[in-house]
């Protein structure tokens, strides 16, 4: 794919409010993804082959730009990268922790994918799973709030 190829799929998603776009044709495959947290341009991945068109619309405000109040006695578990998240280790697995769950320090908590790599995100405390705060499948954002967990019980 040209550079002025790859300049109008990026204009496109700025149209079109895209965080995610992924074009393959018979040269090669593409994935743009718009980083919101540091306002930079969409970035690129290494082209492959084959022929299918993705877009992701974002579902709701700018993630990282979302405030989010913990009471005291409780943990916010924050994504450390972007990626997409997912509650389970792999899609016929049950999920690592539900809401109510009582977790320790160290626990895997849920997965995100970043660049085809699966990073465990493991739990900074240890409590009780108060709030699950993303869907499974969603993509996430730098900073982005996961998990909400209650301390000292």
């Amino acid at each position: 794919m040209e550079l002025r190829d790859i300049r109008a799929l990026i204009a496109l998603m700025r149209e079109n409010g895209l965080i995610e776009l992924e074009v393959e044709d018979k040269k090669g495959k593409i994935r743009l993804v718009r980083v919101a947290d540091f306002g930079g341009e969409p970035v690129s991945r290494a082209p492959q082959s084959h022929a299918r068109q993705t877009a992701t619309r974002p579902s709701a405000p700018d993630p990282g730009s979302q405030a989010v109040e913990v009471e005291a006695g409780q943990a916010l578990i924050k994504s450390p990268m972007v990626g997409t998240f997912y509650r389970s280790p792999s899609p016929d697995a049950p999920p690592f922790v539900q809401e109510g769950d009582m977790v320790h320090k160290g626990q895997p908590l849920c997965i995100v994918e970043a660049m085809k790599m699966m990073n465990e995100i493991e739990s900074d405390v240890a409590g009780r799973v108060v709030r699950i705060m993303v869907e499974n499948g969603q993509p996430v954002e730098y900073g982005q709030p996961l998990m909400v967990i209650e301390t000292g019980v």
